[in-house]
C-alpha cells in the first residue's frame, strides 16, 4: 500500500482487525520513510460493476458515492452510522449478487429508495427529491400522496 503522504511504496501493517459488522479488516500502517500513520480498510469485492448511466456513458461502480447519497439522506435521523454501513453493504452484497457486471443507475436508485423507505420515511422523501429532480412542491405533494399511510 502506497503512503499518502510520502509516496513510498512499501508501507507496514501495525495492526488488523475486522469492523464491528465483521464486512471488512480495518488496518492501522506506518510508513518507515515519512514515520506518518494511516488507516485501510478492505473489502471483499465479488466483481467489478460498472454502472450505466441514462445517457448510456459507463462509468466503475463507486461504493463511496453510494454511502454518501445515504449518510445525506439520512442525515440528522435517529439512525446509527453503524447501521448506515449495514444499509449500504446490504446493497453493496445485492448489486454483486445479481450476477451482473453493468447495472442501470435507476436499478441502483430504486434499490437506495426500496431500503430508505423500510428505514425511515423522511429519508426515502429526501433521497426520492434528488434521484426523482423534484423541481416544485406540487412535486412533494404528488409523491407524498403514492407513499402508504404511516403505521
Amino acid at each position: 500500500m502506497r503512503c499518502p503522504f510520502c509516496g513510498e511504496a512499501d508501507t507496514q501493517v501495525k495492526d488488523s482487525r475486522p469492523t464491528e459488522d465483521g464486512s471488512a479488516i480495518r488496518r492501522r500502517r506506518f510508513c518507515p520513510q515519512c514515520s506518518q500513520r494511516f488507516t485501510t480498510i478492505e473489502r471483499v469485492q465479488l466483481r467489478e460493476l460498472v454502472v450505466v448511466k441514462a445517457d448510456q456513458r459507463h462509468v466503475a461502480f463507486d461504493r463511496d458515492k453510494l454511502a454518501r447519497s445515504v449518510r445525506i439522506a439520512l442525515r440528522k435521523r435517529p439512525v446509527e452510522d453503524e447501521r448506515i454501513e449495514r444499509i449500504v453493504n446490504g446493497i453493496v452484497r445485492k448489486l454483486e449478487a445479481s450476477g451482473e457486471a453493468e447495472i442501470a443507475s435507476n436499478e441502483i436508485g430504486e434499490l437506495v429508495m426500496d431500503t430508505l423507505k423500510e428505514v425511515d420515511a423522511v429519508a426515502y422523501v429526501r433521497f426520492a427529491s434528488v434521484y426523482r429532480d423534484f423541481r416544485e412542491a406540487k412535486d412533494f405533494k404528488a409523491f407524498l400522496g403514492t407513499m402508504d399511510p404511516p403505521k
